[in-house]
């Protein structure tokens, strides 16, 4: 098959497998919450977004352009990592700076932490050599968004290592971080008992949760036990058009042809 059509993974890989399903949209919150946690991050966001009014914007342009650095083709990927490189470089203030390697390779764990996350609590199991290729693979969209690979942890038990290190060290949940998380889990109008919420604080570790301030009372529990019973049942049995994103879907018709 032809580079240019498989992108940079291809339907081989363990990365295709996995960022199809549609159910790790529900993850979605857990990253930003994890980015937000992180001072340096949380600053940034806050002098460099519109996130109060137009936070659902925000959040469904850098679906976009993750989604294209997977599942489109070679010079799609590029131009979506052009797209993020230049956004990233006019992001930066007194003590912070979107190209800071290391924030870079906190935000781009997060997002590989949290589809593990997710996938593991909705979809299915996968067995520690697929999640080592995952993790691997993984690396290929990090060298374009800036993230030289030795600054990547070697094996997957390296990067979990490293997460639980940073979670210890590097995150601080103050009254910023907490005021956009209001803005990151509610995007549209809402009162009262709000599903998104209660599966983004159980998938969340304890200690976030709680510095949060996320609720977590007998409604948010039930939800998301409820969540973690029915899905995974459901999701084996939807239709592609329903359990696919559109760019997946369209990278396997695109490479078959």
């Amino acid at each position: 098959m032809p580079d240019e059509a498989t992108g940079l993974f291809g339907p081989s890989s363990v990365t295709w497998k996995v960022d199809r399903e549609a159910a790790l949209l529900l993850g979605g919150g857990r990253a930003l919450l994890l980015q937000l946690a992180h001072p340096a991050d949380a600053q940034g966001v806050a002098d460099h977004s519109d996130y109060r009014r137009h936070a659902f914007r925000r959040l469904n342009r850098t679906l976009e352009l993750s989604l294209a650095l997977v599942f489109g083709t070679r010079r799609e990927a590029k131009d979506a990592a052009a797209q993020i490189n230049r956004r990233h470089s006019s992001v930066r203030g007194a003590g912070y700076s979107a190209l800071d390697p290391e924030l870079l390779l906190w935000v781009q764990s997060t997002l590989i932490d949290s589809t593990i996350t997710t996938y593991e609590t909705y979809v299915g199991h996968l067995s520690d050599q697929e999640w080592e290729g995952y993790y691997q693979e993984a690396k290929r969209v990090g060298s374009l968004l800036g993230i030289r690979a030795r600054r990547f942890p070697a094996r997957l038990a390296d990067f979990q290592a490293y997460m639980a290190r940073s979670q210890d060290r590097d995150l601080e949940v103050g009254p910023l971080a907490r005021e956009m998380a209001r803005h990151v889990l509610r995007p549209l109008p809402a009162r009262g008992f709000w599903p998104v919420e209660a599966v983004t604080a159980g998938l969340l570790p304890a200690r976030l949760r709680h510095d949060y301030r996320l609720p977590w009372g007998v409604a948010e529990r039930s939800a998301f036990a409820l969540s973690k019973r029915v899905l995974p049942r459901l999701i084996p049995i939807l239709p592609p058009l329903l359990r696919y994103v559109p760019p997946a879907r369209h990278a396997f018709r695109r490479v078959a042809a």
